[in-house]
């Protein structure tokens, strides 16, 4: 069987992270497959047999790849047995059967997040996803639950769980003894759904009682938008160094400063999944998150503290209290190794794709 597997997105960020750490173990299968993307950033997999590359530069959920989709690209694709996608978007002139992964459906459950014609739109390609695909992976119960409430139940969807990446496991063998700082991590964008107002206020109320940490967000201030003033506002009022960004930086450093940390905070509103609090596990740190419903389903058989959602006092008073004991590294369990793994989903997919 040939299976054409779109690669564009396997540089973005979660959807990237699933995408890069799965691929290798599908390509270790008996199948053919033609990886559809950037040939030079795909050249990496071509000394494998059974792989031949389909250059393709042409952005996802686009006009063009909607409407406009070279038809030579078309036909080569269309030579496969089978297109899988690993996210919501599906190029024009696909004929053969489709599979895809819908890692959340954010959007309908939080219109908030844009506005109503982006909503629209979103919920178009949602919608043309679910039409279009034979059957629907996603990265847990919850945004199965979520797929179906929107969507419809007349399609299978299939559960694979994301797992550790393969650079934390190989991080976590080399270090020993991290000296741990006086420091909070959070990791992740500025968008509403992460959460960080939350953090920052309790982080506030927090440095009124006397907490000597600092808070060190990964990203980049530079990254905010005019609406987030406020958020801005409030940060520059805490003074000093209190609060970090970091900017762009490597994977190895976001690993040096989880590793170090005292504690990771994930406020979040709402996931599909959420990397960060499994990530800091691996290394040795305390996680702190909010107890949504997937957040809830993803840890709650794993040592992380939850606190109330959207509740900031809440989240202060966990914080204090988790920082001020003076507790041993979380021990990084085999049942959680064994839970999340890539190559779990990559049999699940391969398993489907076959059937």
């Amino acid at each position: 069987m040939t299976v054409c597997i779109d690669c564009r997105m396997i540089d973005a960020s979660g959807i990237g992270v699933y995408h890069r750490e799965s691929l290798p173990l599908l390509l270790q299968s008996k199948n053919d497959f033609l990886l559809l993307g950037n040939a030079k950033r795909l050249n990496c997999f071509i000394a494998n047999e059974n792989v031949k590359i389909i250059e393709c530069d042409i952005k996802p959920f686009s006009l063009k790849e909607l409407f406009f989709f070279p038809l030579k690209t078309a036909r080569q694709i269309n030579r496969a047995d089978l297109f899988y996608s690993p996210n919501f978007n599906i190029p024009g002139l696909i004929t053969i059967p489709v599979f895809s992964t819908i890692h959340d459906i954010i959007f309908p459950d939080m219109p908030e997040l844009t506005s109503k014609i982006g909503l629209i739109i979103r919920i178009w390609f949602y919608r043309r996803a679910f039409k279009k695909s034979k059957k629907i992976f996603t990265v847990s119960e919850f945004s199965k639950s979520r797929i179906q409430h929107h969507l419809g139940t007349e399609k299978p969807v299939i559960v694979t769980y994301s797992g550790i990446q393969s650079m934390f496991l190989a991080y976590r063998a080399n270090i020993q003894n991290v000296q741990k700082k006086q420091t909070i991590v959070f990791i992740g964008n500025i968008k509403k759904h992460k959460g960080l107002y939350l953090l920052i206020d309790a982080f506030r109320l927090a440095k009124s009682e006397g907490l000597p940490h600092r808070l060190i967000i990964i990203g980049a201030k530079e990254n905010f938008r005019t609406a987030d003033n406020a958020i801005l506002k409030e940060i520059e009022s805490l003074g000093g160094e209190a609060v970090t960004f970091t900017g762009f930086i490597s994977n190895e450093q976001v690993m040096e400063h989880l590793s170090s940390a005292a504690l990771l905070v994930q406020p979040s509103l709402y996931e599909g999944f959420c990397f960060p609090p499994l990530e800091a596990m691996v290394l040795g740190t305390q996680a702190l998150i909010s107890d949504i419903p997937v957040l809830k389903e993803i840890y709650s058989d794993f040592p992380v503290t939850f606190f109330h959602s959207g509740d900031s006092s809440d989240l202060k008073e966990k914080m204090m209290s988790l920082l001020n004991k003076k507790q041993s590294s979380p021990v990084l369990s085999n049942d959680l190794l064994l839970k999340y793994t890539f190559k779990k989903a990559a049999e699940v997919i391969l398993r489907e794709l076959n059937d």
